[in-house]
């Protein structure tokens, strides 16, 4: 994987060679230091916005390599060499949101073409395949990608992507990523894998098989709850293209802005991800002990039925946990009271935030769609912030004292 250079040395694929990142280096060294060596023309440290729709040319098609921001900007090109470097894909191209990236991928395809997708995801992925992409010819199969013969049984012979997510969103189930990517390359079919709960901290999905990974930049790649984003990392050039073209077409791209504010979230991705694990780890194993809790969803619990699988294929257990309180009424008692934890959706913030399925994140779904996954009105998920957990511990303490 090349990481980038100065603007100076910017080619023509609009990334940028460094003699300064290795592919060898740490995880850490590679967020702080990949696609954001400091400015040629100043030495600033920070990777500088470049706030501008339009660029001079010297002649008739004669510039610096870059004409228009929506085709390409130099600070979106900076983060767009960081999130591969610490993915390692060989690209990566980043959109406005976590949602445009999806329908990036789902743009490569074409009417007939069928994806396999996973029964358990966010909610928003669904309802766009379901009520947008199935209006322009794309079809779609939902299984339990946990189930490898149920995965088999799936495939068609127009089947040209596989989708996943895991731990899935909310019920924290896996799937065995190299085990679903061997037999999805025997189907000739790519697979994608959205790796957003787990970041890439925690997780290498290329390393394990998949083809794309994509990120909701939004959560704990930014980090802080201020930037909008998302990301499909490439395996492969080609894939690369496909998107740029997509950007220059659609133009569903990030901000120069959303661009920074995500350099900077990711400079501190290591120590982030490591405090919302140590809080995550204490914050499930206290609520498995809870008596007003039925039921806790995470894998880091050894009770958790994939707990095997998640020390195999992921190095951390994250902050994403799901509990059952045992209704609406008890999952609206608990959260009126909360203080420290914060009620709202998204997640992967560096403060805790909390939230109610059914009635969130997974609505689009409807009553039926959800009960067929298994998500109940007393289905609460957090994801635990780096606040000290203590507080996070004595909070959740007090709420769940309401029901």
């Amino acid at each position: 994987m090349t990481a980038k250079k100065v603007i100076a040395k910017k080619g023509a694929s609009g990334q940028y060679a460094s003699k300064h990142v290795s592919p060898k280096q740490g995880f850490a060294t590679r967020a702080i230091h990949a696609g954001q060596e400091p400015d040629p023309s100043t030495g600033a440290v920070n990777v500088p916005i470049y706030a501008s729709s339009t660029y001079v040319q010297e002649e008739i098609g004669k510039h610096k390599g870059y004409e228009y921001s929506r085709v390409s900007n130099p600070t979106r090109d900076r983060l767009e060499t960081n999130l591969a470097a610490l993915e390692g894909g060989v690209a990566a191209k980043v959109f406005a949101s976590g949602m445009a990236a999806i329908n990036a991928v789902a743009g490569m395809l074409k009417a007939g073409d069928h994806i396999l997708a996973g029964h358990n995801l966010y909610g928003g992925t669904p309802r766009l395949f379901n009520q947008v992409l199935a209006n322009f010819g794309l079809t779609f199969t939902y299984v339990d990608t946990s189930n490898l013969k149920a995965v088999e049984k799936a495939f068609q012979k127009n089947t040209r992507l596989v989708f996943l997510e895991t731990p899935t969103n909310p019920l924290m189930e896996l799937c065995d990523l190299r085990a679903v990517a061997d037999l999805s390359h025997k189907h000739n079919t790519e697979v994608v894998v959205d790796n957003t709960f787990m970041s890439p901290y925690f997780q290498s999905p290329i390393a394990l098989g998949a083809d794309m990974v994509v990120h909701s930049t939004t959560k704990f790649l930014n980090g802080h709850s201020d930037g909008l984003g998302g990301v499909v990392v490439c395996t492969k050039p080609e894939q690369a293209e496909k998107l740029a073209f997509l950007q220059k077409a659609a133009g569903a791209i990030m901000s120069p802005f959303e661009c920074w504010l995500i350099l900077r979230g990711v400079k501190t991705l290591a120590v982030r991800m490591l405090q919302h694990d140590s809080n995550g780890r204490k914050v499930a194993n206290y609520l498995s002990k809870h008596k007003k809790v039925q039921k806790v969803f995470y894998p880091g619990l050894p009770t958790h039925p994939q707990h095997e699988l998640a020390k195999r294929q992921m190095s951390g257990f994250g902050a994403l946990i799901a509990f059952e309180t045992g209704s609406l009424a008890n999952a609206n008692k608990m959260l009126r009271r909360v203080r420290v934890c914060s009620l709202g959706e998204s997640l992967g913030g560096v403060e805790t935030l909390i939230s109610h399925p059914a009635t969130m994140t997974h609505a689009a779904l409807g009553e039926e769609g959800r009960r067929k996954i298994g998500i109940t009105d007393g289905l609460v998920r957090i994801s635990v912030g780096i606040e000290d957990v203590e507080d996070i511990l004595a909070d959740l303490d007090q709420a769940l004292a309401a029901i």
